[in-house]
């Protein structure tokens, strides 16, 4: 067994950690830190996990949480993630983010997207380093550095879903690199607990737009990572968009191809690339993803569709913006990082409909 924390528990992410994390058999939670509910009992604030959860919201001290856990989750916006990274390291700790933080690799990148400082309160010469030592916690991609990490910078959910649509296809230089576009849309939920105009009912309900266009700060982060793929810089158009639904995340892909291959090769490519992946469902030609393939599971639904006019490939893949592309995504980190069963708490099939 081990003990974990969850910093930022009662935001959507931080609430289903501790749904998955409570039926972990490995696990024992022991804090649950929030701001807005302290000293309220957490299945207060969510009564879908009554007699599930007896713990109770408390305030965070990072020294004393990180002492009394073996496993840290920190779960807020991009921001604050650095001492408690700084923290966990100095006591020999594990953390995983599932904030953007330890994502990109350049400060300098991360400073232009963000628009924040990560050293503007710490140590320089610690902070510098942490973005550059944690891992990138995508399994399929890094499970043999996630196995030896210390921290774990979980993906965001629109790279996982692009990401894991494209590496087949990048790794073995089938597509220009050059010309990929993503059009992706997400359900609600991506925007998190708190109150914002843009999510409030009247205004997604029967409607969906774009946002962000052009300038949307997961852009780097599928960059950065598609250019270890493709041993060269990549740059893609990415746009995403809002969709009147509680989960999910769709994320249609195009890309010219490079060689002449049949659907039927391709298909194969992607059953080779992706064999041994319990979590990825690559789908016969019949049958396209959709979010309702997915919700409530850590599944990610790949389709693939040749379009021999324009010679190009199309690619559709679907998850959970909070299960796959959020906190599944880190117990599955957390259970390769600690050794155990990588499906553990993780293995149950989605909702439907």
């Amino acid at each position: 067994m081990i003990k974990v924390g969850i910093i930022g528990a009662t935001g959507y992410t931080g609430a289903e950690l501790v749904r998955l994390l409570k039926h972990h058999p490995l696990v024992e939670l022991v804090a649950l830190t929030t701001q807005q509910y302290v000293g309220l009992p957490f299945a207060e604030v969510y009564p879908h996990l009554s007699g599930k959860v007896d713990l109770v919201g408390e305030e965070l001290n990072i020294p004393a949480l990180v002492n009394r856990c073996e496993a840290i989750f920190v779960s807020l916006p991009h921001g604050h993630a650095l001492p408690v990274a700084q923290e966990v390291i100095r006591q020999g700790k594990k953390l995983i983010d599932l904030g953007a933080d330890l994502r990109l690799k350049d400060p300098a990148v991360y400073a232009k997207w963000y628009r924040i400082d990560l050293d503007q309160s710490l140590d320089r010469a610690i902070t510098a380093q942490l973005p550059a030592q944690a891992v990138y916690g995508l399994p399929e991609l890094h499970r043999q550095e996630i196995r030896q990490a210390k921290t774990v910078a979980n993906p965001g959910c629109y790279p996982t879903s692009a990401l894991l649509g494209l590496a087949p296809l990048l790794k073995n230089k089938i597509i220009d690199p050059n010309r990929i576009i993503i059009d992706a849309k997400s359900g609600v939920s991506g925007a998190g607990r708190g109150l914002s105009l843009n999510t409030h009912y009247c205004e997604v309900n029967e409607n969906i737009k774009a946002y962000s266009v052009a300038n949307h700060r997961h852009t780097p982060e599928i960059e950065q990572e598609l250019s270890l793929l493709a041993g060269g810089e990549i740059k893609v158009t990415f746009t995403p968009h809002l969709t009147p639904m509680t989960r999910g995340i769709l994320s249609t892909i195009y890309a010219p191809l490079s060689v002449n291959l049949t659907l039927p090769e391709i298909l194969k490519l992607y059953r080779t690339f992706y064999q041994d992946e319990h979590f990825i469902r690559i789908m016969p030609p019949h049958i396209l993803p959709g979010t309702k393939m997915v919700a409530g599971s850590n599944y990610c639904a790949l389709g693939i569709v040749v379009d021999e006019r324009t010679n190009q490939v199309i690619i559709l893949s679907a998850i959970d913006n909070l299960i796959k592309g959020a906190s599944g995504q880190a117990v599955q980190n957390m259970n390769i990082m600690f050794d155990f069963p990588e499906t553990m708490a993780l293995e149950e099939a989605g909702v439907y409909p």
